[in-house]
Formats: C-alpha cells, sequence, structure tokens
C-alpha cells in the first residue's frame, strides 16, 4: 500500500454568531489562526495545512493572512460548509483528511497525532477515526480523520442542513454506513472547554497563554492541567458552558421546521 498523502483541512470564517472575528482575534500577539495552523503543522505525518474558508467579502482578511504566512487557501460556501469543505482536498491531492476548526488554539498535536496514527494503522479496516465520539479529551483537541473518497460519499449524500454545516455529522451518524474508530483517554477530561466560541473562552485561552507564554508554542495538553492545577481560577473564567452547542441549535431548529432530524451524541 502506498503512503497516503495526509493534509489538514482547518474551516474558518470570520462571521462568528457569537464571536465575530474570532478567527483573527489576537492572541499573545499573534491571530489565533496562527496558532492553530502552527500547532497543526507539527501532527505527525502531515504533509500540509490548507485552510478553507468562505467567499463571503467578510473573509477576505483571512484570505490575506493566508497570503503573507503562504499557506494554500480554497474558498466555498459559507452555508454549505460539507460543499466548501470537499473542495480542498481535491485541490490538494490529499489522499487523507484531518479535519480541526480554527477555533482551537490550544489544538495539541500529540493528541491529534494518536488520531491520525491509529487511522493510518487501521486504514482499510475504518473510515472515520476521531477523538470525538465519545468525546473524553478537552473540547479544543477535537480531530477527525478520514479518506477523501468517504468525504465525497458525505457530500453526495447528506441532505439534512445539519449535515450540511457540519460536515462529518453524516459520516458519524451513520456506524450502520461507515466504519468508525474512536481514540479515548484513560480519563474522561471532556468537561474541560479550550475552544473558543464566546468572549468568555477567550478570556480563558488568553490567560491560558499568558501564563505559559515562554512555551506558548510547546505547550501541549498536559501542560495546560497541571497550570489548571495550579490556578483553578482560570478554569472559571469561562465555566458552565454547553458542548456542542451549534450543532445542537441547528437540530432544533431542524425539528421546530419539522424536519426529521438526529439526535445528538452528548458527551
Amino acid at each position: 500500500m502506498t503512503t497516503p498523502r495526509v493534509v489538514v483541512i482547518v474551516q474558518a470564517r470570520l462571521g462568528s454568531m457569537r464571536l465575530p472575528g474570532k478567527t483573527l482575534a489576537e492572541i499573545a500577539g499573534r491571530p489565533m489562526l496562527a496558532h492553530v495552523v502552527e500547532r497543526a503543522s507539527a501532527i505527525p505525518r502531515v504533509a500540509e495545512v490548507v485552510l478553507a474558508t468562505t467567499v463571503s467579502v467578510r473573509d477576505e482578511d483571512i484570505v490575506t493572512f493566508a497570503r503573507q504566512e503562504s499557506i494554500p487557501c480554497v474558498r466555498g460556501s459559507e452555508e454549505d460548509v460539507l460543499d466548501r469543505f470537499r473542495q480542498a482536498p481535491a485541490e490538494r491531492r490529499a489522499d487523507v483528511v484531518v479535519r480541526v476548526t480554527a477555533d482551537c488554539p490550544l489544538l495539541d498535536p500529540e493528541v491529534s497525532g494518536l488520531v491520525v496514527a491509529q487511522y493510518l494503522t487501521r486504514r482499510g479496516q475504518v473510515d472515520y477515526v476521531s477523538n470525538v465520539h465519545p468525546p473524553t479529551y478537552p473540547d479544543g483537541l477535537d480531530t477527525e480523520v478520514f479518506s477523501r473518497q468517504v468525504l465525497e460519499i458525505a457530500w453526495r449524500e447528506a441532505r439534512l442542513p445539519s449535515d450540511r454545516e457540519h460536515v462529518t455529522s453524516y459520516i458519524w451518524r451513520h456506524p450502520d454506513r461507515f466504519r468508525l474508530g474512536h481514540v479515548t483517554h484513560a480519563e474522561d477530561l471532556s468537561a474541560h472547554r479550550w475552544t473558543v466560541d464566546t468572549p468568555a473562552d477567550l478570556d480563558f485561552v488568553r490567560a491560558v497563554f499568558e501564563a505559559r507564554a515562554a512555551a506558548a508554542a510547546g505547550v501541549r495538553m498536559h501542560d495546560v492541567l497541571v497550570l489548571l492545577r495550579a490556578h483553578p481560577e482560570i478554569q472559571t473564567l469561562n465555566a458552565g458552558q454547553r458542548r456542542n452547542e451549534g450543532l445542537a441549535r441547528v437540530l432544533a431548529a431542524e425539528r421546530a421546521r419539522c424536519v426529521r432530524a438526529p439526535e445528538i451524541i452528548e458527551p
């Protein structure tokens, strides 16, 4: 079997409902997206990191960032994220796709590497591997790995708005159709929230980077856990928020319109 070309695709846009412009928000003197790309680039076995943004005028700043940093960038539909996401593997000759999002500046390359490694080791036996079904890692370390062919199937078959917006939900909701693999942590850490979706989340991440400023680029999950044990007040900055709120909101809207929507998998 030939060595597959593994490409990380980072979903990035500036039109967040609860925190507009968050993708380029400053953290430790750099845009949040710069931290995500740096960490994604450090995932073992990855050949390239690509940004997938929208054709909206308001996302021109992301395209400018990509050009300045010499990062490949693909643009597509703002609403149909699955369609936008599907363009990148074809353009960048990806065999294996690693999906991460631009609101995870504490992404741990070692954790993501475990997901990539399991997929590659079991390639031909699994279609999709993640560390979020069930979630046992902190929210913000989410990593999903699948083939370009599986992405094409989801793109052709997915019909629900929730599946078009959330890219992989059609895959992991159909274990009868796809062979799913999971990477879990021995200790359930899913209550930790390290993603950025609200002003409180941004305050939290900035506090972590400030406390670990001397080694910000090299900070890994273990380092953050040690920091939070020593400074529990940092963790209270964004406490009490629900995981997967965006997906839950879309599913609720589908049910309100009497669309047959799937049940969300709760942590």
